[in-house]
């Protein structure tokens, strides 16, 4: 199955926030990577301090962070910079934050890389904090940038205090530049929660309830008694029920309502759905009542994604429905819709990437744009995308009745049994989705081949090298297809045996379909096998597409029997 597209943030601050010519010509600077979304530039004038975020791919959002920290460096002099923030360095700090299929930790990874390429090349000294701190006490920021630029002098010389890269005696370069942390950390979520209510002591109330720091204790535990001091002198406090949160109520003249407005620094402790649930458990137990929220900024799909289902299984409902709905599920469920339209396109950051570069697939057409694409004399698209598609089809009847399934009266002890079955169908649906557009691309990588030039011996060459290449592609590919389609065999077998009696049928035609997919794909495999130079990769191939297929047939049987027993 195709991975998940690796999506990576990345929020450098640099110490200018006055000059718009110099922000521009680093912002222009990062806009040259190919690939990358600028999506905010934040100046502020008191701090004097841009904060600037863009999204890309590892290896895009690599090179114009590091673009990004050249191009500060030659326009920034840190000494005769003065603003209201801390700072040590032209390009104060780095981070790198996941937004999909790329963990913290790959993250981290990446963030060392980065430090250890800035000081090699740049020459500008680099600490790295956070996730990516390769000592215990650098995942604090402030450590890092203890002393802030005025203090590097001296650090520069102690062993304890040097940067993790880059250390050297100060000198003019270091003098002009200071130094960068660059380090990764979890993306951060805000949130406000609108309150039926203008009370901004209310909102501060539920706020305190749940915000990780909590509230202070007070003496005879009345809300207005002196504070209680521990034995350093310190207030005590009385955790809120939230880890990885921070939390204010304020009230917003725009709306006139108050709100909970919070900061979800740990998604993956507490996610948004959870996050939402427990400030309407609090709201509700003072008298208040939670009427939506709102998101400020962008967030990940997978917030969405995660908290559609939680409402779903909450509702003992499947969650192997089409990604869309589960979002829409999302945004009702947490009234993310509550003020003001909340546009997935606009808010949704892999939505906005994808739009971004998304180029028209053959997905896109409706069922009769890809039936008349198809019949135009063009050859692709042609039988291995066909038979990719017979495979999705074949997995979304399985997941039909599934869902039919889950959501049948009386069989409401058996919802999660088949929603399982019916998230494994979605799974299918959308690897054999992919698989359509791939293979008309594998068509298009020979054809592509075989237009290279030939006029010189090395050109000969280098074309037969292609084309064999994209061959080998082109051959792979339907096997793929194979593979995905046979799985879908074990979705029907079960929703045949288990599923909803009154959709048997559907079953047996997602077999017919599932079986057509194999024996398709197999027919591609074996023409596009034939142009392979290499004959024992293409044998092997040619003998995995026949196993595959002889299985299909056996099962097709097997199944279509169960489905006859039962009409």
């Amino acid at each position: 199955m195709a991975r998940e597209k690796q999506i990576v943030e990345c929020v450098p601050n640099i110490s200018e926030g006055r000059n718009k010519e110099v922000i521009k010509q680093v912002t222009d600077e990062i806009e040259r990577v190919k690939g990358i979304k600028l999506l905010d530039v934040d100046p502020g004038e008191a701090t004097n301090r841009t904060v600037i975020t863009f999204v890309g791919t590892p290896d895009q959002v690599m090179e114009a962070a590091f673009r990004c920290v050249k191009r500060a460096s030659e326009l920034i002099d840190m000494r005769h910079h003065h603003g209201a923030h801390p700072r040590m360095g032209a390009t104060d700090v780095c981070p790198f934050i996941p937004v999909s299929g790329i963990t913290l930790e790959e993250c981290a990874a990446l963030s060392r890389q980065l430090a250890e390429r800035i000081a090699s090349e740049l020459h500008i000294p680099c600490y790295c904090y956070e996730a990516a701190a390769r000592r215990p006490e650098r995942k604090n920021l402030a450590v890092c940038r203890k002393g802030e630029y005025e203090g590097l002098p001296e650090r520069m010389t102690i062993e304890s205090e040097a940067p993790d890269f880059g250390a050297r005696p100060w000198d003019e370069g270091v003098a002009r530049t200071g130094c960068t942390a660059v380090g990764a950390r979890d993306f951060l979520i805000a949130a406000n929660y609108n309150l039926n209510t203008t009370s901004t002591r209310r909102a501060n109330a539920i706020a305190f309830d749940v915000r990780e720091k909590g509230r202070p204790q007070r003496e005879g535990g009345s809300p207005v008694g002196k504070p209680m001091l521990d034995a350093e002198g310190n207030p005590i406090m009385i955790p809120g029920t939230l880890p990885g949160t921070k939390a204010i109520g304020w009230y917003i003249d725009e709306y006139g309502i108050a709100q909970v407005s919070m900061n979800i620094t740990d998604m993956h402790t507490t996610p948004l759905h959870v996050a939402f649930d427990e400030v309407c458990r609090c709201a509700q137990r003072r008298g208040v009542r939670v009427t939506g929220t709102e998101i400020v900024g962008l967030i990940p799909k997978r917030t969405l994604i995660d908290a559609g289902k939680y409402f779903l299984r909450k509702q003992n409902r499947s969650t192997g429905i089409p990604e869309e709905d589960i979002i829409k599920i999302a945004v009702k469920s947490m009234g993310l819709d509550d003020l003001k339209e909340f546009n997935t396109r606009e808010k949704v950051i892999e939505f906005l990437l994808e739009d971004e570069e998304r180029k028209p697939m053959l997905i896109d057409l409706t069922v009769k744009g890809f039936a008349d694409e198809t019949s135009r004399e063009s050859p692709a698209p042609g039988g291995g995308t066909i038979s990719a598609y017979m495979g999705a089809l074949g997995a979304a009847l399985g997941t039909m009745v599934a869902n039919l399934s889950s959501h049948k009266a009386g069989w409401d002890a058996r919802w999660e049994e088949f929603s399982h079955w019916a998230d494994k169908g979605q799974q299918l649906q959308h690897e054999l989705m992919v698989l359509v557009d791939e293979d008309t691309e594998a068509f298009n990588r020979i054809m592509e081949a075989f237009g290279l030039p030939k006029g010189t011996p090395e050109e000969k060459a280098a074309r037969t090298a292609a084309i064999q290449e994209a061959t080998l592609f082109a051959t792979q590919v339907p096997l793929h297809t194979m593979q995905a389609s046979y799985k879908v065999f074990e979705l029907c077998r079960a929703m045949a045996e288990e599923g909803n009696p009154n959709s048997v049928s559907d079953a047996g035609v997602g077999v017919l379909a599932a079986r057509a997919a194999v024996l398709g794909a197999g027919l591609n495999v074996k023409i596009n096998a034939s142009g392979l130079k290499d004959r024992e990769t293409a044998d092997k191939l040619v003998a995995e597409a026949n196993e595959l297929i002889a299985k299909a047939n056996e099962e097709e049987a097997a199944i279509l029997k169960i489905v006859e027993s039962k009409l």
